[in-house]
C-alpha cells in the first residue's frame, strides 16, 4: 500500500499571508473527508503553489504561551484570563510568522511503512504527500495508517 492509496486529497490550505485568526476559522471548516470537519493543521502554500511551512493547532497553542512563563516562579500568579488576552494579541499575526518552515513530506508512491518511519522518527501526525512536480496533493494522517493496520490484521 502506498500513500496516495490512504492519503486524504487536500482541498483547504493556508497562505503565509492569512492571519491567525483566518487560519483558525480555515481549522474548524477544512473538510477532512466525506464525513469529517475540522483539521489540526494545514500546509501553507505560497502563490506558486509551494509548499513552504505546516502550521498546527500546537503551533498556535505555543503562541498563546509565552515561553518565559515557563522559566518563572509564579507563586500565587493567577493565570484566568491570560489565554484570552494572548488570543487576543495574536489574532492578527501571520501564519508565516508561526508555521513550521522545516516540514518533512512524502511522495505520494511511498510506501506506508516509509510514513510510519517518518511519523515516528519525527514526532509528528500528519504527514504532507506531494506529487512527482512537488505539489502537495493531500495529508495522510497517523489514524488513516492506524485503520489501514488494523485492517490488515483481519
Amino acid at each position: 500500500m502506498k500513500a496516495k492509496d490512504i492519503m486524504i486529497p487536500l482541498e483547504d490550505y493556508l497562505k503565509p499571508d492569512n492571519t491567525l485568526k483566518e487560519a483558525v476559522n480555515i481549522f474548524k471548516t477544512a473538510k477532512r473527508d466525506d464525513t469529517r470537519v475540522g483539521v489540526r493543521g494545514l500546509p501553507v502554500i505560497d502563490e506558486k503553489g509551494k509548499m513552504v511551512g505546516f502550521l498546527t493547532i500546537r503551533d498556535i497553542l505555543k503562541a498563546v504561551f509565552p515561553s518565559y512563563m515557563s522559566l518563572m516562579d509564579l507563586g500565587d500568579f493567577t493565570w484566568d484570563g491570560m489565554v484570552e488576552d494572548m488570543a487576543r494579541k495574536i489574532g492578527g499575526k501571520r501564519v508565516s510568522e508561526l508555521m513550521t518552515q522545516k516540514v518533512i513530506s512524502v511522495n505520494e508512491d511511498a510506501p506506508l511503512m516509509e510514513c510510519v518511519d517518518h511519523m515516528l522518527r519525527n514526532n509528528i501526525r500528519r504527514l504532507p504527500v506531494t506529487a512527482k512536480d512537488g505539489r502537495v496533493v493531500g495529508i495522510l494522517y497517523e489514524m488513516d495508517i492506524f485503520i489501514a493496520i488494523t485492517k490488515a490484521m483481519n
